[in-house]
């Protein structure tokens, strides 16, 4: 079998870690001669260094909640923090998570999970200088994110989502492609890095003209116009409505904000109510998944 299908085959499969798949993915970024591509791949593989250089997938929308002590024994645990309550200077680094370590790293994060959430530590500086301005006459004593693993898995199955769409067009440019000696450039430079913008990085270089670039775009629209039909039909057949709605209202509003920089914003939401009910949405919603997380912009 071919590099090519070997890496198909590991996308595909959901039963093969990521680690392994993108180690495939660096030996075929070396027959490429991609040094965008093997970047791409050892970040991945060993984390990132730098929050400015971190993938859109990467970056998951949280809510915060807090442990607080008060007089005379009073106290709350587990209560939510309400972002207004955050000076505004860090509010929005407060209300999303980086998610800088390795693939092997999120996948351990998923699996170890119980109850549909993971947790990320306030940090104790910060805890020290917000904590008696949250809740009247009483302060903080421990604060952490609330991580939607819905969210993690997400990230999870864009990487894999991008690397099947990376190599199906290289294959399509060359068959052989995966099996060429290192650094022979089966397929042209260029071609590969406009490949690579395209389905990896995310930026995409339309080099469409005329019309096609009018039909690409109305395809778009097409597909994602029946994936969010498709996920309303899903929600709605779930008979507990003081659940769904509040979804189906979330996904009407990406639907009517698709090309615009307030879908994230949407989308993560969703993501973030729908962690509160997996165990009855989970098996329903699962599939179109990936699909919308292809879409964020």
């Amino acid at each position: 079998m071919s590099l090519l299908r070997e890496i198909q085959d590991a996308a595909i499969d959901s039963k093969t870690d990521l680690a392994s798949l993108l180690r495939k993915c660096k030996v075929l970024s070396a027959r490429l001669g991609s040094q965008e591509f093997k970047a791409w791949v050892d970040a991945e593989l060993s984390g990132y260094r730098d929050a400015d250089c971190l993938p859109e997938y990467r970056i998951i929308h949280v809510t915060s909640k807090g442990h607080f002590s008060g007089a005379f024994g009073s106290g709350l645990n587990n209560a939510d923090i309400p972002l207004m309550c955050i000076p505004e200077n860090f509010r929005e680094s407060m209300s999303r998570s980086n998610m800088m370590e390795p693939v092997a790293g999120m996948e351990a994060l998923v699996s170890k999970c119980e109850g549909g959430t993971a947790q990320e530590p306030w940090n104790p500086d910060f805890v020290a200088l917000v904590g008696q301005k949250i809740y009247e006459r009483m302060n903080c004593m421990q604060a952490w994110k609330v991580i939607p693993i819905t969210s993690v898995i997400a990230a999870l199955d864009e990487i894999r989502n991008r690397i099947l769409n990376f190599v199906l067009e290289i294959e399509a440019q060359d068959p052989e492609a995966g099996e060429a000696a290192l650094n022979s450039s089966p397929v042209p430079p260029e071609k590969v890095n406009q490949i690579f913008n395209t389905y990896i990085s995310g930026s995409v270089q339309n080099v469409a003209t005329g019309s096609h670039s009018f039909e690409q775009h109305a395809t778009n629209n097409d597909t994602n116009a029946k994936l969010f039909s498709q996920l309303l039909e899903a929600l709605q057949s779930v008979n507990q409505p003081e659940i769904t709605v509040p979804l189906c209202n979330n996904i009407e509003e990406m639907r009517s904000s698709q090309g615009t920089q307030s879908f994230k914003e949407h989308y993560q939401h969703f993501m973030s109510l729908l962690s509160n009910h997996m165990t009855v949405l989970g098996p329903v919603v699962a599939p179109f998944l990936p699909a919308l997380a292809a879409i964020v912009p």
